[in-house]
């Protein structure tokens, strides 16, 4: 029998979902509807000195197979592209030094590796971990605390301030004093009641990433040769979906068959019917959408903040870095930028080439509750941004040829303590809908393969 599936939202998540519901069931009709004039969500891409350019994800993990087998199944495996490297420094106050290998978001497995990046009495306070008494924690309990909470009090400031804040930064534009544990370590949390000690826990966890990699040699990450900003507009195509563009979805009703939902302009809404409903959207959009028909989402959905962010990319006449595949910037340094990837060195296709000179860097801008330098015009952050990476790389030319400034306005879920349970809450709200389901970033991982693998999860509970 034929259906039709409405996907709310046309970011990653649910263009994904539109992609494997075709895949699944060739003949019934699927509608997306996006509020915004473009598809993608937070996957982007700009021209830059001749390049395609990524100003969202610029790569996807290569360990977790959803990503690269939707590469795959979109018939463009050819275009795949491992880095050139990945090695990545901190910068601190004292200078740069090279990221240990070996840690779990920046958490070590030992003391190892740490000197220079910790003082002598952080590289102690890391080895004494040993001498403190194991951590009790109940095997059956998830535990849920501020990462900075737990990685202060074992190992102390040192790791979280230099190392841990830094990627977490990267990753979520939030603190490690208010991100849960659980939800963004879950590797590490699932291993901490065993071990009894963080470091045991890290050693754990990262063994089991390295046993868990079919190919010893394979990447860790990948990207796609015209951006990953290049798979909306594929996955638009080959999910052959009535996507469209400029349509908000302000109500959801159930009805007799199925459901309604309230579309377009608020002062001429038109009504659309669904046999089931995938919402994609982003919590407090979700939670407005679902009111009426899983009010029980409501609550934890609303409890879901964003951090605000921008990227600035930028092209300078080709020459000599030795920064690696790029820098992270701690806040302890007092830098406007967060980090600077050096896309030059890192991807082999933005090296630089007679046809294309050019040296490509990116950086990003933006914290959560620490976003007063995002109220700059875009001219002005690009020069404060291109200020400060041009004396991060030490550029003998610091002097841009291109620019691009890219706003990410409320672009990444805050998965602060308690997170693990407002998802619970809001997952048995809408599973008690038949036909609805939601998926995003704001549940599971703001990652590329992890919104698709969320998408696939929902999609089971709607066939």
């Amino acid at each position: 029998m034929t259906r039709r599936l409405v996907v709310v939202g046309a970011g990653i998540t649910g263009l994904a979902a539109a992609f494997e519901w075709r895949r699944r069931r060739p003949d019934d009709e699927i509608v997306v509807l996006e509020a915004g004039n473009r598809v993608g969500g937070k996957l982007g891409r700009v021209e830059l000195a001749g390049h395609w350019y990524d100003t969202g994800p610029e790569a996807v993990l290569a360990r977790v197979p959803e990503a690269v087998q939707l590469v795959e199944r979109l018939g463009l495996a050819d275009r795949l592209v491992r880095p050139a490297t990945t090695q990545a420094s901190v910068v601190l106050p004292d200078g740069r030094h090279r990221l240990p290998a070996g840690t779990v978001l920046g958490v070590p497995a030992s003391a190892d590796g740490l000197d220079g990046i910790l003082t002598p009495a952080g590289v102690a306070r890391v080895a004494a971990e040993a001498d403190l008494p194991p951590l009790a924690l109940d095997g059956d309990r998830t535990v849920d605390v501020a990462v900075g909470t737990l990685l202060r009090e074992r190992l102390g400031d040192e790791v979280v301030d230099r190392l841990v804040e830094p990627l977490l930064g990267g990753v979520y534009a939030g603190r490690a004093d208010e991100l849960s544990l659980s939800a963004t370590m879950p590797a590490l949390t699932a291993h901490l009641p065993a071990a009894r000690s963080v470091l045991g826990a890290a050693a754990a966890a990262r063994d089991a990433g390295a046993r868990s990699r079919f190919d010893a040699d394979a990447p860790v990450f990948v990207t796609v040769d015209e951006g990953i900003g290049s798979l909306p507009a594929a996955l638009v195509a080959a999910s052959r979906a009535d996507v469209r563009l400029g349509t908000p979805a302000h109500g959801l009703t159930r009805t007799a068959t199925g459901f309604a939902l309230s579309i377009g302009p608020a002062a001429a809404p038109e009504t659309l019917t669904a046999d089931a409903v995938l919402v994609t959207t982003p919590a407090p959009k979700a939670a407005r959408l679902l009111s009426e028909v899983a009010p029980g989402a409501v609550e934890p959905l609303e409890g879901i903040p964003y951090a605000s962010m921008a990227v600035v990319a930028m092209a300078f006449p080709a020459q000599d870095v030795d920064a690696g595949s790029g820098l992270l910037v701690p806040p302890v340094t007092g830098r406007l930028v967060k980090g600077v990837t050096v896309s030059s060195a890192k991807w082999p296709h933005l090296a630089p080439s007679p046809a294309a000179p050019h040296l490509l860097v990116r950086s990003s801008v933006g914290r959560f509750r620490d976003e007063s330098q995002l109220q700059r015009t875009d001219g002005d952050l690009a020069a404060a941004v291109v200020a400060d990476v041009a004396d991060l790389l030490g550029l003998s030319r610091p002097e841009p040829v291109a620019t691009r400034v890219v706003r990410w306005g409320g672009g990444l879920p805050q998965y602060l303590v308690g997170h693990q349970a407002r998802i619970d809450a809001v997952r048995t709200a809408v599973s008690a809908v038949p036909g609805l389901a939601i998926a995003g970033a704001a549940f599971r991982g703001v990652g590329v393969p992890a919104c698709i693998r969320d998408a696939y999860h929902a999609l089971d509970a709607l066939s």
